[in-house]
Formats: C-alpha cells, sequence, structure tokens
C-alpha cells in the first residue's frame, strides 16, 4: 500500500513546477545547498554510496503524506511551551501551515497554528501561559491526515536525581536506525536530552540530514525536553572560529567566520534551536546571523546553553603559523604564550554578560550547570589515525587560553559542571586554572557513532601524571598540562580499540545525574552496544564517578569572613561575595536550610557581602576582613 501511496505522488507530481522563491534560496553562487529539499526536490535523488560527492545517502524524502511530519521536539519554561515539528519538504499545491493540538480528556484542541517555513520546512509553535505542572500530550498536524504524536513533560521540581542524557557526533556514514542507544535512552529515561553538536555531517544537505538524524532520535525526544545545539558540521565547516559572524573565505575556515549564506547558516540553527526559551540578547551578530545563546531549568537545575564558537577568534592573522595548518601545532618547543595574544576572544563580552547575569539569578533553582558544545582543554594526543600525534588542536576552547581561563572562572563562580562533546572521545577532567584542581569538573561525552574520526589519549612518555585516580583501570591518570599549557587532571577516557571494529570504535554517549539533595553530580559513560543488565559494569572502564558540587570551586581558602546571618531570609538564601580591591566576584552560593555562612575567601583584602532570597538584592555588608579559623 505505501508503496502505491509513493507512485501516486511521484505521478502526482509531474507537471508541477516548483515556486520560484524555493529554486535557489541560497543565491546563484550556491545553487546546489540544501539541494535536496529545495526546488523540484521530489524529481531528485541523492547520490548512490560510493559515487564521486556522496557518502551513505539520506532517507528519500518522499514520502506518504499522511507521515510528513518526521518528528518535533520541545522545551517548556516558565510558563512557555516552545516546540519545533520539521516536516519532509512539501508539494507546490499543499498548504504550508501546521497545527498543534493538547488532548484535554479524550478531546483534543487546537492551541496554535503556524506557518512552514522555508527554507527548511519547520514549523514552530509558541504556546504561551503554558502549565508547566502537568503531563500534556500533544500532536502536531498538517492537512487531513498527517500527525506526529507526543508528551509534553510535566517540569520534574520533586525528583531529587536529574539526569541529562549527553551526546553528539552522530555519524551520517553510519545510516539507519540507532536501536541500542535508544533501548538504553529509554531504560535510562533521563529528564533532558543534551545533543552538543555535529547531529548530521551533510555539510551542504542539512535538512536532509537534520531529517535522518530526527529520525534516528525521534521516540525519546517527542516525550521529553531536548537541547539541540549546531557545531562545525551541522553549518557546513570542516571547523568553526565564527569571528562574530564574518564572512569566510579560507580553506578549513581558519580565517573566521561562516563561509555558507547568512539564509543556510539562520536556516540550520532554526531547525535545531528556535524550540529553546529565547535568547538572552537576540541581537543578531554580523551580516543578521542570529544566536540562541540562553538557560533552561529543569527540575530545579539551571543550565546554560553556550554558543562557545560563535564569538571565538580565528587564528590566521592573529598568531603565528607553527604546524602543518594555521590551527594544528606540532612543535613541541613552541612556547604557548605566543598565541595566547591580547584580544582574542572565546565567548565574547556578550556571552560573559549572559553567564554574569545568569549567576545571579537562582529563582526556582538549587544547582546549576553549563552546555556547550566542545571542551575548555585539548585532552587529545592523537587525531585522526592511531599514531597521528598532534600537540595542540586550536579548534577546541583550550584556546585561546587567557579567554579560556576567565570562562571557567564563571563556571568556578557558581559551582557548575561542563557538559559538551565534539572531540570523537569522551574523557572526564577536572580543570585547573591558576592551580591544579582549583576549576569546574567536565564530561565531554563520546562520538554517538564514530566512524568520522578518531581520538585518542596517549601520553608520549606513557606514564601517569602526578595525583593519579587510585584504583583506576586506566593507566594515564593524574595531572598534565595539555598541548597549550592549561592543566587538567585527567580522572578517565575512553580510547578506541580497533577503528574499524563497530564494537571497539568507543562509540557512545555520557549521562550526567545531578543529586540535589546530596549537592553531587555522577558521571557516566555508556558504549553504544552497552548491555542493560551488567549496570555500572557495562560502562567504559573508569565510570561512573561521583563528585561534589561544591569541589567545582578547588580554591583553598587562606579566610574566612565573620558569619552572615541568614534568618532574614528564612535560611534560604544567595550570597555573592566581592572582592573591594579588584572589584572581582569570587562566587554565588544558593544556600538552604542554614542560618548563618561565614564566607570563605582566597586573598587578604576587604570585601563586600550582598544578601538576597533569589538574587543578591537585598541585604549588602561592606568593609569585611577575614579571618583564621
Amino acid at each position: 500500500m505505501r508503496s502505491l501511496l509513493l507512485l501516486a505522488l511521484i505521478s502526482s507530481a509531474f507537471g508541477q513546477t516548483p515556486p520560484p522563491d524555493t529554486v535557489q534560496p541560497f543565491g546563484s553562487k550556491f545553487p546546489n545547498l540544501d539541494s535536496l529539499a529545495v526546488g523540484a526536490w521530489w524529481q531528485k535523488k541523492a547520490p548512490a554510496k560510493g559515487k564521486k560527492g556522496a557518502g551513505s545517502p539520506p532517507p528519500p524524502m518522499t514520502v506518504p503524506r499522511d507521515e510528513v511530519i518526521a518528528f518535533a521536539l520541545y522545551t517548556q519554561q516558565d510558563g512557555v511551551l516552545k516546540l519545533t515539528a520539521q516536516l519532509y519538504p512539501l508539494m507546490p499545491d499543499e498548504v504550508r501551515e501546521a497545527r498543534l493540538e493538547i488532548r484535554k480528556g479524550d478531546v483534543w484542541q487546537e492551541v496554535a497554528k503556524t506557518k512552514v517555513e522555508f527554507p527548511g520546512w519547520s514549523a514552530h509553535f509558541r504556546v504561551e501561559g503554558w502549565d508547566g505542572s502537568k503531563d500534556a500530550a500533544y500532536r502536531v498536524r498538517h492537512g487531513a491526515k498527517a500527525t506526529f504524536e507526543g508528551l509534553v513533560r510535566r517540569d520534574p521540581t520533586d525528583k531529587d536525581v536529574i539526569s541529562v542524557a549527553n551526546m553528539s557526533c552522530n555519524s551520517s556514514r553510519t545510516t539507519g536506525g540507532r536501536p541500542e542507544i535508544l533501548d538504553n535512552l529509554r531504560r535510562q529515561n533521563p529528564d533532558l536530552l543534551f545533543f552538543a553538536g555535529d547531529q548530521t555531517y551533510r555539510h551542504t544537505e542539512h535538512t536532509a540530514g537534520w531529517i535522518e538524524f530526527g529520525l534516528q532520535f525521534r521516540d525519546v525526544m517527542r516525550d521529553r525536553p531536548t537541547i539541540c545545539i549546531p557545531d562545525d558540521h551541522d553549518v557546513g565547516h570542516p571547523n568553526l572560529w565564527g569571528e562574530d559572524g564574518k564572512e569566510s573565505s579560507a580553506p578549513g575556515n581558519a580565517d573566521g567566520g561562516y563561509m555558507y549564506p547568512v539564509a543556510y547558516v539562520n536556516m540550520v540553527q532554526r531547525q535545531q534551536t528556535w524550540h529553546l526559551p529565547d535568547a538572552f540578547d537576540p541581537t543578531p551578530i554580523q551580516r543578521g546571523i542570529g544566536v540562541y545563546y540562553t538557560r533552561l531549568k529543569v527540575g530545579g537545575m539551571d543550565f546554560a546553553i553556550l554558543e562557545d564558537r560563535k564569538f571565538k577568534s580565528a587564528p590566521i592573522g592573529k598568531i603565528p603559523k607553527q604546524g602543518p595548518r594555521p590551527d594544528h601545532i606540532t612543535d613541541d618547543k613552541y612556547d604557548p604564550k605566543s598565541i595566547d595574544l591580547p584580544g582574542l576572544q572565546l565567548l565574547g563580552a556578550r556571552q560573559m554578560k549572559f553567564l554574569e547575569a545568569w549567576s545571579a539569578d537562582w529563582k526556582g533553582v538549587s544547582h546549576k550547570a553549563v552546555l556547550s558544545a566542545t571542551a575548555f582543554c585539548g585532552a587529545v594526543h592523537m587525531h585522526g589515525g592511531r599514531n597521528d600525534r598532534l600537540l595542540a588542536d586550536l579548534d577546541c576552547n583550550g584556546w585561546p587560553q587567557t579567554a579560556r581561563n576567565e570562562a571557567l572562572r564563571a563556571l568556578r563562580r557558581v559551582q557548575a559542571v561542563h557538559l559538551c562533546g565534539d572531540q570523537h572521545l569522551a574523557v572526564t577532567v577536572k580543570h585547573g586554572i591558576d592551580e591544579f584542581g582549583d576549576g569546574p569538573y567536565a564530561l565531554t561525552s563520546p562520538a554517538l557513532v564514530n566512524t568520522i574520526y578518531g581520538r585518542w589519549w596517549h601520553p608520549k612518555d606513557e606514564k601517569p601524571g602526578p595525583n593519579p585516580v587510585a584504583g583506576s583501570p586506566l593507566p594515564w591518570t593524574g595531572d598534565f598540562r595539555d598541548g597549550l599549557g592549561n592543566r587538567i587532571s585527567m580522572i578517565a577516557y575512553a580510547n578506541p580499540g580497533d577503528t574499524q571494529n563497530e564494537r571497539q570504535r568507543a562509540d557512545g554517549y555520557g549521562v550526567a545525574k545531578f543529586a540535589k539533595a546530596k549537592g553531587q553530580v555522577t558521571f557516566e559513560c555508556w558504549p553504544r552496544f552497552a548491555d542493560p543488565a551488567k549496570g555500572d559494569a557495562g560502562q567504559f572502564p573508569g565510570w561512573p564517578q561521583t563528585f561534589r558540587l561544591q569541589d567545582n570551586d578547588g580554591r583553598k581558602p587562606t579566610g574566612y569572613l565573620s558569619d552572615v546571618d541568614l534568618t532574614r531570609e528564612g535560611g534560604t538564601a544567595v550570597v555573592q561575595v566581592i572582592h573591594e580591591q579588584t572589584g572581582e566576584t569570587l562566587y554565588y552560593r544558593r544556600l538552604v536550610a542554614v542560618s548563618s555562612f561565614a564566607p570563605p575567601v582566597f586573598a587578604t583584602g576587604t570585601y563586600t557581602v550582598k544578601i538576597g532570597t533569589d538574587r543578591p538584592d537585598g541585604r549588602t555588608l561592606t568593609g569585611l576582613t577575614p579571618s583564621k579559623r
């Protein structure tokens, strides 16, 4: 029957002419960009596997019209539901409108309708006055028959343990489903899905690649909040240094900016991120490229979502070349200070301002975490091949080093862990800023499907660093400097075995479980083909690990300020401590069920302490001096 429907669709398409605005929506310079979803898309076929310019082809874009809604993803926060439905390409004579319905008892009620955006074929629903305390069944409809159903989960504020599945790097060379990952995710039932980037590697065919990704993961995305952020390959780049949105033209894009048209970049961002809570500051960057950095609160956890490549400086024209490429350093005698130059950006001033505002606001939350695409260090020795040693890769967030340290100080101020992906190598590290261990913990997820690029942690001397992890099954843990000179304490890593063997490539995903009452986080790391019956023994060697959230600030106090009475705030307060001589905020602390607090400090001088209930905007104490205890 389905075959007959497809034949009928194809037959009915003959003679139809695509509207002129759909033929080359990205301009004549890029006539074939997103080609499988523009123009007369129904006449096009993806190149067969093995043909020049093709890897494994994406799924066909021609489907029965009652299946034209491919998948949906959503978030809900502070009384606002935002939901994106991704459609297959529509025929010229099909209505470009979708409807959202919510089930009330036994009746479906329409709550919103919206146009289907082109390019990209996505539909975006915003529902105000949303009751986030209750589950709600939803369905998206198109035309008379097409539907897609799911569940908007209530905000699990009564749960003590909030779990986040941390995923990235979904190889497009391995087509078809991801049943083994989905089976485990259903069993683990995370409260939040975080896809950190490279959801697809179909550089010039994002709509087809995005639909392919959605088909693979829709059965877990349909019924829980999902964060997707595009990384370099999603926007068609080998690497990305956003440079505030300038146009890139150099091979490898190491001159900075974006090489594909603004309309394409914005389409990718719209498809992947529109459903996130509204951006902190939605002002576009250069040439009209949009931004999406924001926060999402789930179950009393507060997640900052960063764009860690959009404002980042590029290497060409800014630092000396010290390797075969502008972004690769192979000279082990180079001075890391030679590339850490004044004015180089990582997160950029706008996102640092966002982190400051986010750090001070604790309404409805008890703990914080930060999500972004890639790691704040270069925790990798081998790149691409088992013997391809690379000293330093500037594509990671370990460079620029000064900006990296400023970003980590922002995380440390609120005792936030960092979750990310991109590196194709799963690691748990504790960052060092001024000293080993004084910064936050971080979990980098492995590649979901790692057929693109292997990476390994393998010190040249094959020795552990100082302070190795006691009892670890892994030989090379402890304190190290990465190739950029950054301090890291390696806690665990999941090196591939045989990259040609599907079960030894170290494919998989991470899970972070936040135990709010205990103030702890547990990092898990699961192979793609993990056996659920083995429990923790089914994880990669070295995992799981459990850390106290307070240890994300690893500084050692040199003194303490006088006790601050918190009974005026009812024993639940937010405290901010500021060094008066430098103006630096040392930290923010959410304190629960305590009557007083003696703030630790890390240097001599005088201090200001601000106190409030959800923000430090109530009382202010000044001129406080520390004493030893």
